[in-house]
């Protein structure tokens, strides 16, 4: 394979893209790039975005697997022109109820002489090829291509059932690839292909080219992993265009691939891959998809942080940079964050609400069915929590003091690090000061100023020593919601409760 300066080639006036992917597990992050790049590209043209499932691998494929996909393209907002659950002029979608049309496309390339049958078995493959000098595992021979009507007849008469191949011609291929420039493969890299198993079922290598020509996909954005596979996809358009199957031969664009640690590729297997992981932590479908679009493409150098809007207007895959990409956790958590702190307050808490219900800290899974004090105090907090979370299961850390009516929080292992030999005399200051405080005057600034003359002014104390113990006994917390803001949300009962208990429990805290 040789690849050239990149010419980028002219898109179609109608862009027709797809995104079809296999139900065989937990949607990965690899495949919603090339799910987003593809919509993207449509929504940029004007064009049309097609989904289908590619769902022939009865042994692997689950439905399971099919709702999941549906599932994290509507979470993300990655919507489809045609396709399933859509409909459209080319159905159906799903291959595994579309076996008639290839069961006829194959005959039909079989009687136009482009495929041809083929009985040798793997094991004959790999004994010719030693014979020959070759290595084992060099790949089909081409020993069947000009079998005798008696030769065939022999075969069946063993209880052989052949597979259909393709006829590789004996000249270079060359196409443009919309990222990658002109890709030339060598005359006799690619050997003649199988298309159809003997058992009758057909493979990738046909299903997938027959429905891009059928539902007249023209341009083709796929993973690099794939890049192998299309000199024989450009063979088999060929012969489909001779048919009249085909209209015409798509543009291919390869996509970069996304790599893990190690400089290895990100492996379906590696838990930053899993989408659904990353939603449970709390990524917002804007953060995500805007990191998964940094992932070989950018929207300008000194820009990181975009709405899909500002993508849809920007992308073109043409842009789109061959070499490989890296996903990096932290950068794409720290997007995550910008984009939290682009959310509306009342957004932020609805999408919030179901990462507290989940973590046991408030009644219901949806905004509107909590009770009034739940509302009330999530109202107030979230514009001190929103600018201090990364991601929405960080929520519960933040607001579950605030909502908890518990009268000692006990400290987490971080958080005892912050309770000096000095706590207890912080502490006996802090409930002296406070305690005198009329409950109408417990304010955010009242308090603000009383434990600042009690603590700094009065007994010495810098700020961290000062109202680090504190702000355990509110929240059990290294970092929490702003501690004098946190404490008139509370209110002065469980607040000062919080501080009683914790100078209580606090020799065996130290201690320990």
């Amino acid at each position: 394979m040789k690849e050239r300066e990149h010419v980028k080639p002219e898109l179609p006036d109608d862009v027709r893209v797809r995104f079809c992917p296999s139900p065989t597990g937990i949607p990965h992050v690899g495949m919603v790039r090339t799910a987003l790049f593809n919509w993207a590209e449509a929504r940029h043209t004007g064009g049309t975005f097609v989904f289908r499932i590619e769902d022939t691998d009865a042994q692997r494929d689950s439905e399971e697997s099919f709702n999941q996909i549906i599932d994290a393209l509507k979470w993300l907002g990655l919507d489809w022109d045609e396709g399933i659950e859509v409909g459209g002029p080319h159905g159906p979608y799903r291959q595994s109820e579309r076996g008639p049309i290839y069961q006829k496309v194959a005959q039909q390339l079989l009687d136009a002489g482009y495929a041809y049958e083929s009985f040798s078995t793997p094991e004959e493959i790999e004994a010719r090829n030693v014979a020959a000098g070759r290595p084992k595992a060099f790949g089909y021979d081409g020993y069947d291509r000009n079998l005798t009507e008696e030769q065939k007849a022999a075969f069946r008469a063993e209880g052989r059932q052949p597979a259909l191949r393709i006829k590789m011609p004996s000249e270079d291929i060359t196409f443009n690839d919309l990222i990658r420039g002109e890709i030339t493969f060598k005359a006799g890299s690619v050997p003649d292909y199988v298309i159809v198993r003997p058992n009758g079922d057909p493979l990738y290598t046909l299903t997938n080219p027959v429905d891009d020509a059928l539902m007249d996909i023209n341009v083709v954005l796929r993973g690099e992993d794939l890049l192998s596979s299309t000199p024989r996809q450009i063979v088999l358009y060929r012969y489909l265009m001779e048919l009249g199957v085909a209209k015409q031969m798509p543009l291919f664009g390869h996509m970069p691939y996304v790599m893990g640690q190690g400089n290895k590729k990100l492996s379906k297997r590696d838990p930053e891959s899993n989408l659904f992981l990353h939603r449970d932590h709390g990524f917002i479908k804007e953060g995500l998809l805007n990191y998964l679009a940094l992932l070989g493409w950018s929207i300008a150098p000194d820009n990181d942080i975009f709405s899909m809007d500002e993508m849809v207007k920007a992308f073109d895959v043409r842009d789109v940079k061959a070499n490989p990409a890296r996903f990096d956790i932290d950068k794409a958590v720290s997007i995550n964050a910008e984009h939290i702190r682009m959310l509306e307050p009342q957004d932020f808490l609805n999408r919030s609400v179901p990462y507290l219900f989940r973590d046991g800290v408030v009644s219901a899974e949806r905004w509107d069915e909590l009770t009034d004090r739940e509302r009330s105090v999530l109202t107030v907090a979230a514009p001190l929590v929103q600018p201090r979370v990364r991601l929405l299961g960080e929520v519960t850390g933040m607001a579950g003091s605030l909502l908890s009516t518990s009268e000692y929080i006990a400290p987490e292992e971080d958080a005892k690090k912050q309770l000096k030999a000095t706590a207890g005399e912080v502490l006996d200051a802090a409930i002296a000061a406070l305690d005198v405080v009329p409950e109408a005057d417990w304010t955010t600034d009242n308090l603000h100023e009383t434990l600042n003359k009690a603590l700094i002014e009065d007994a010495g104390y810098k700020p961290r020593v000062a109202f680090g113990p504190v702000r355990v006994a509110m929240s059990g917390r290294r970092v929490s919601p702003p501690l004098f803001e946190s404490m008139e949300i509370v209110g002065k009962p469980v607040s000062m409760a919080r501080l009683r208990n914790l100078r209580e429990h606090l020799a065996e805290i130290q201690a320990a």
